[in-house]
């Protein structure tokens, strides 16, 4: 009996605490048009408040009760406590549809706007729920393939959104989570809908309850386990779907209102379906009644949804200990090759297509009528001092964005590891979002802060991560947590309307349109430098995959050598990051490749992927330059395209 008090006591009381708190803040917003009397039909502050104020507020409860109701459903169903619309993409998904179909197809936009956030919500979940269900919907595999998938989408999302700003300015904040609102269409439209699909969900809670047994005795009692999976995960990526078509992604609630509901005493499946969205409609309340008592005339501007991922990503990371993992990665030597070459063979193969991608892309472009052209006539001079500096900084930045990927894939014995997987890039992203918006230094200034932020990033993995020993799932987690985090906070500072924000919205798009022939040099020289001090870590880098005893066995000084090696990294990415974005994937493509032709030791592996990386960069750029000309695609964006089914395709590989 005590028990079962404390079950109904200690949720109860956090949301009692929840919305008192948000009813203060809330009070503050609406008792200035309350307290004046109407002079007129037409008293504006009133109207703004029954026509603004409170549909957002009401919009608030009813979309934080959705996400956490599909948070839970995710949760129970997949029993994986990290599961939400955010980790599995489901909402990232949605969003990337309706900009697409906002961009070439606007007349689904007028009925089928669910529809289409729906679509793309159930690729996104049919993805995920894919990878998941080969590796026995490991806790692991679903939220590194969601957060992936989200990083690809949200990126994408992003820079469709910057290459369209005529069309598409407003749609970036409403993107980020906007809760502003102008009538009371959307709340009530919301409301039945997430009423509808809450009733369903209601049908199957007792056979969701069974599954705490196991699947095995739950199967024994009659439970249908695809049937139950299909109901439950298609209400909860329709809860997540009707959300981001309402009011674009808000982030982690379906995280932190069941952590919440479970944390206060809440243990039965029941009881967390129940208490979860009472939180999350509070929790939603609250954060959005103090962004708009807090940021006064700018609430309407800055994203809710951006806000809350800000802290719901320092939960996830307190809240990775906790997770149990079922299924780890095999952590095998990242040496041993797939296949046995004559370890010439592969680097004469890359030399060979590094030139023939270097010459294409100095020579080979389109002419004004996109006829294919060499490079001739009067204005060759013009046209080489054009291409030559884009093409060295895009071969630069991705030779060291491969050899940083090869130092932390032998460090970490993780085969996915790389800088854009780990969040470095993610850090350097934001080192040079402070430097524009706080001091708005020159280059060596944008260099430095990018520098400070990648080897940020690199300590917060490696304090969150020493007491599981770097377990590669703990790590690969944590870098893909404070990514999103960093993603959050770029999109607050975009939504701040400030000009600078479109020069990171280019930035961050991996584009090399404005690289001049000093940033090459600069690029070029650092890379040159950099590259030639991970080589002559070769013999650090060949022992230390075989473990802290037999590295110190040997000589390798541990702490001394992985501090060395992780700064070397830190530095390359942050280096690369300033010409070719934070989403080129090529750190995890490029020691991958280079493995798979057989390059199995340190420095053979390094040189291997150099070549690979910075030859892939060079193609990105020429292919992101000519393919639709005269528009220019960043180079950035064409290799993340490939980065990331790249990285569903290895994990499929792992099953």
């Amino acid at each position: 009996m005590i028990r079962y008090r404390r079950d109904i006591i200690g949720p109860a009381l956090v949301v009692v605490f929840l919305l008192c708190a948000g009813g203060v803040a809330s009070w503050f917003l609406i008792s200035p048009a309350l307290s004046g009397s109407a002079q007129s039909n037409y008293d504006i502050t009133r109207m703004v408040l029954y026509y603004s104020t409170l549909p957002r507020l009401a919009t608030a409860l009813i979309a934080g009760a959705s996400l956490a109701l599909s948070g839970a459903l995710f949760q129970q169903v997949l029993r994986n406590p990290l599961a939400d619309p955010t980790t599995l993409g489901v909402s990232a998904g949605a969003n990337l549809a309706l900009v697409i179909a906002s961009l070439f197809l606007p007349g689904l936009l007028g009925a089928g706007r669910d529809l289409v956030a729906l679509l793309g919500s159930a690729i996104a979940a049919a993805i995920v729920v894919g990878l998941g269900a080969r590796r026995g919907f490991s806790p692991y595999s679903l939220v590194l393939s969601g957060l992936v998938l989200s990083l690809w989408c949200g990126g994408l999302s992003a820079i469709l959104t910057y290459l369209n700003q005529r069309f598409l300015a407003s749609l970036f904040i409403w993107g980020a989570g906007s809760l502003a609102q102008q009538s009371w269409v959307i709340p009530l439209s919301l409301l039945w809908k997430t009423a509808a699909v809450a009733l369903v969900c209601a049908f199957v809670i007792r056979p969701l309850s069974l599954l705490d047994l196991g699947e095995s005795s739950a199967s024994a009692l009659g439970v249908k386990l695809v049937r139950l999976r299909f109901v439950v995960i298609s209400g909860a990526v329709a809860l997540a779907a009707f959300v981001t078509s309402a009011v674009g992604v808000i982030g982690f609630i379906g995280l932190v209102a069941p952590t919440l509901a479970r944390l206060s005493g809440a243990r039965r499946p029941t009881q967390l379906i129940i208490w979860s969205p009472l939180i999350g409609a509070a929790l939603l309340f609250l954060a959005d009644s103090v962004l708009q008592l807090f940021a006064g005339e700018l609430g309407d501007f800055l994203p809710t949804g951006a806000v809350t991922a800000i802290f719901g990503s320092p939960l996830l990371l307190a809240l990775l200990p906790r997770l149990k993992i079922r299924h780890r990665i095999q952590q095998s030597p990242v040496w041993r090759g797939s296949r046995r070459w004559n370890g010439t063979t592969p680097a004469i193969i890359a030399a060979v297509g590094l030139l023939v991608f270097l010459l294409a892309s100095v020579v080979v472009g389109r002419s004004i009528d996109n006829g294919w052209t060499l490079l001739s006539g009067a204005f060759s001079y013009d046209i080489l001092s054009i291409r030559l500096p884009k093409t060295i900084a895009a071969l630069a930045s991705g030779a060291m964005l491969a050899v940083a990927g090869s130092i932390l894939q032998r460090l970490t014995g993780n085969e996915m590891a790389s800088p854009e997987v780990l969040g470095i890039s993610a850090g350097a992203t934001f080192g040079v979002a402070i430097a524009l918006f706080a001091v708005a230094p020159g280059l060596p200034g944008q260099l430095a802060f990018a520098m400070v932020g990648s080897l940020s990033v690199l300590t917060v993995i490696f304090l969150s991560s020493r007491r599981s020993a770097f377990a590669p799932e703990r790590v690969l987690l944590a870098g893909i947590s404070l990514s999103a985090m960093v993603d959050a906070v770029v999109g607050v500072l975009s939504a701040s309307g400030d000009p600078r924000a479109a020069m990171l919205m280019r930035w961050m798009s991996g584009s090399t349109y404005l690289v001049d022939a000093r940033t090459a040099a600069m690029e070029l020289g650092v890379a040159i430098v950099l590259i030639a001090v991970a080589f002559t870590a070769r013999r650090w880098l060949d022992i230390l995959p075989l473990g802290p005893s037999p590295s110190a066995a040997v000589g390798v000084p541990l702490a001394r050598s992985r501090f060395a090696l992780f700064g070397i990294a830190g530095l390359m990415t942050a280096t690369a990051t300033l010409a070719v974005g934070p989403l080129s994937f090529v750190g995890l493509m490029g020691p991958h490749l280079a493995r798979e032709a057989g390059l199995t030791r340190a420095l053979p592996q390094m040189i291997g992927a150099a070549m690979i990386g910075g030859g892939l960069m060079v193609a990105a750029d020429f292919v992101g330059r000519t393919i639709v000309s005269p528009y220019q695609i960043p180079a950035g964006l064409v290799s993340a395209l490939i980065g990331a089914p790249f990285f569903m395709l290895m994990m499929r590989k792992k099953a």
